[in-house]
Formats: C-alpha cells, sequence, structure tokens
C-alpha cells in the first residue's frame, strides 16, 4: 500500500472529508472506512486503527482553528461539555476495541451495524433540521449524568468502528438542541483522545495477537490525517459562516449517505 497512486489518494480523501465534515463536528473517519474498504483496499480489522490513527493526526488542525477562534464552545476553555464526553468515552473506547478483534471481526456486520446507528440518527436530524421554528429557543441540555452514560456508549461503538466517537455524539447533541458551535469542538477533542486511547489498545492488542491484520495501516493513516490536519482547519475556519440549519441538515444528510452506503456494501457481500 505504498504505491504513489493509494498515498495520493489518502491524502486527497482525508482533505475534503475533513474540510466537510469538521463544521460540525465530526473528524470524517466515518466516512473514510468505505474509501479504506473500496477504494483502497485495507484489510480487516485493520481499517479501524487505521481511522483512529487518521483521527490523531488531523483533528489538531480544526482544534487549533477553534483555539484560536472566538467559538464560546472552544475545547481549551472551561467547557464541561467537554470533560464529560472524555471522561465516558476512553473506557468506552478500551472496551469496543476487544469487542471488535475478539468479536466480530468480519467486514458485512461491520457494516450492518454501523448503518443501523447511522440512518435513523441522520434521520432524526434531518427532520429537526426541516420542521425547527425559525424562532430562537433555549436547548434541553440533558444532564451530566445523561451525557456520560451516552458518551460511555458511544466510546464502545467508537472504539469498535474507529470512529472515536465524536461521529456519533455530534448528531445526538445537536439533535437534542445544542448547538453546533458548542458540540463541534467538544466533539472533536472526544474524537482526538479517545482516538489515542483506542491506538494504544489495538496496539496493544496487535502485540498480543501476531499475524493478524490489528496494527493500523501506517501509510494510509498518516497520509490521510495529514490531509485530514489542513482540511480540518480550512473547515473550522467556514462554520462560523455557515447558517445552523445548514449545517444540521449537512451532518444528517452526511449520516443518512454514510449508512446507505454501508447497507448497499453489505448487500454485495
Amino acid at each position: 500500500m505504498g504505491d504513489p497512486v493509494t498515498l495520493l489518494t489518502s491524502a486527497i480523501a482525508g482533505l475534503i472529508l475533513a474540510m466537510v465534515t469538521t463544521p460540525v463536528g465530526v473528524s470524517g473517519a466515518v466516512f473514510l472506512l468505505p474509501v479504506q474498504l473500496t477504494i483502497l483496499g485495507v484489510p480487516n480489522p485493520a481499517v479501524t486503527p487505521t481511522n483512529l490513527l487518521f483521527n490523531i493526526v488531523a483533528t489538531p488542525g480544526a482544534l487549533l482553528r477553534y483555539r484560536r477562534g472566538t467559538t464560546p464552545g472552544s475545547p481549551f476553555r472551561a467547557n464541561p461539555l467537554t470533560k464529560v464526553l472524555v471522561v465516558g468515552t476512553v473506557p468506552g473506547v478500551v472496551f469496543g476495541s476487544l469487542v471488535r478483534v475478539f468479536l466480530i471481526p468480519g467486514p458485512r456486520l461491520f457494516r450492518l451495524v454501523v448503518a443501523a446507528i447511522l440512518l435513523p440518527l441522520g434521520l432524526w436530524l434531518c427532520g429537526k433540521a426541516l420542521i425547527r421554528s425559525p424562532a430562537k429557543r433555549d436547548p434541553v441540555v440533558p444532564s451530566s449524568l445523561a451525557i456520560g452514560a451516552l458518551a460511555l456508549g458511544v466510546g464502545v461503538v467508537g472504539g469498535i468502528y474507529g470512529i472515536g466517537g465524536g461521529s456519533l455524539l455530534s448528531p445526538i447533541l445537536v439533535g437534542r438542541g445544542l448547538p453546533t458551535r458548542l458540540v463541534a469542538p467538544a466533539a472533536l477533542t472526544t474524537t482526538f483522545v479517545t482516538s489515542l486511547a483506542g491506538a494504544v489498545a489495538y496496539s496493544l492488542i496487535a502485540l498480543a495477537s501476531p499475524g493478524q491484520h490489528i496494527a493500523p495501516v501506517w501509510a494510509v493513516g498518516l497520509l490521510a490525517g495529514l490531509g485530514g490536519l489542513i482540511g480540518g482547519y480550512l473547515g473550522a475556519r467556514l462554520q462560523p459562516k455557515a447558517p445552523e440549519t445548514v449545517l444540521r441538515t449537512l451532518l444528517g444528510s452526511l449520516a443518512v449517505a454514510s449508512a446507505l452506503l454501508y447497507i448497499w456494501q453489505a448487500l454485495r457481500m
């Protein structure tokens, strides 16, 4: 996988995906999975740690932009949402790594479960964006306990599928009424921290399981991450210029499109 075409494709895919998804708090890793499997030919279950490697390299670009900006939800300020999400997702992603390697290494179940999660979330978010009144309303903020429990469950899923958790946390929290300017940096920070924890977990499992495709494909993960580093910075810079309804609809549409792609690929297996 070290040929120039594969490396260039990895970098371009990472740049485009991060630029489109960063404004709504998603690293783009969930959409990098089908690129890995269908275009780049990354084997299972190595696609998961490769995705986590992409997150580690790509998300600092967006976080740097949020830190330099005046976003109220900057992850580098006293943001209780960020703290609750990180505390919940880290143990979940470690447990999810074990589940991925030892219980569901096959690609078909992998796609179907992700689709079952993303499809209803995407439809729900698109529906809320379309029917929401233009008048300003106070969001119904879940309790810290509820958010922590949600983060733990999402961390498990993120560890299984290498999406860091932000790709699921962001549509859920935005769908509950929280503004994307608050959710996006918190979700991306969570993605970065949990990806580090997940990458360490997969590395340790790979050392204990020689001969299996458990370690990340370093060339793909690093090149896609470098592209995502640039795309994430650009996407974070574009976020304040996009209306809230547009961002909600974009996130929901991306989730639905990804779910349909996973279902189509699973049915063809």
